[in-house]
């Protein structure tokens, strides 16, 4: 599939899901990703007042969270699919949260930032769905200031055997039975796993992030390798 029709294709995918996202993320990953996130969000140590932008930020769950820890700092959710979006405008405004978080409706590909602007660029479950994840890793390292993070949070490869192939048969297999019977989108679930057959694994992603000038990465896997965090920090000599 040729970058533009990915991107045609993902969104529509996303568009469709909207209303069960949050339930399905909760089914397919039996509740783990909001431990994960819980993890990510210590070894951010996001300091009071920071700003941040969540890219492909979806029903802005990771949004939230960067606000509540932030406090002050203005926090931006930036998404291609509208139908996420008011998902998650909803739930910025459930939580009285318009004066500091702002949705953007947006293509990952050309952030409509300045340089230097964020402490903070996160992307969640999505990197494995653009069109150029190099191109949107870039974007993410230029709109971060000097010392400030790239984090992502994605699915990833396990390696180890037998566990490997039993995940692989849940993912490929199961997930989108689930998807079918639950959110009557069989399609679309079947498109997620295939999602990750050519994305990296844990330590390619770990060279793609030293390769576009992030320092002191870390990589940390999550249940045998099913997922994994990636946070590097941008040189205080970068433009």
């Amino acid at each position: 599939m040729d970058p533009k029709s990915k991107e045609q294709f993902v969104h529509s995918v996303f568009e469709s899901i909207a209303p069960k996202y949050d339930m399905m993320n909760d089914l397919i990953s039996f509740r783990r990703h909001k431990a994960w996130r819980k993890f990510t969000m210590q070894k951010m140590e996001m300091p009071k007042g920071s700003t941040a932008i969540d890219i492909c930020c979806g029903t802005c769950d990771w949004t939230i969270s960067m606000a509540e820890a932030s406090g002050t700092g203005e926090i931006v959710g930036l998404d291609f699919s509208a139908n996420m979006l008011d998902i998650g405008q909803n739930k910025v405004n459930s939580r009285n949260m318009n004066k500091q978080i702002k949705l953007v409706q947006g293509n990952a590909m050309e952030l409509p930032f300045e340089d230097n602007h964020f402490d903070y660029a996160t992307i969640g479950f999505a990197l494995r769905n653009v069109p150029d994840l190099v191109q949107v890793l870039r974007e993410m390292e230029r709109v971060v200031k000097p010392g400030g993070q790239v984090v992502c949070l994605e699915l990833s490869k396990p390696s180890w055997q037998p566990f490997k192939s039993i995940y692989y048969f849940y993912f490929q297999k199961v997930m989108p039975l689930i998807g079918k019977v639950i959110a009557k989108r069989h399609d679309q679930y079947k498109w997620l796993p295939a999602s990750l057959v050519n994305f990296p694994d844990i330590n390619r992603l770990a060279e793609i992030y030293r390769e576009i000038g992030l320092r002191h990465v870390k990589a940390y896997p999550f249940m045998g390798g099913i997922a994994a965090l990636h946070i590097g920090t941008k040189g205080s000599d970068r433009p």
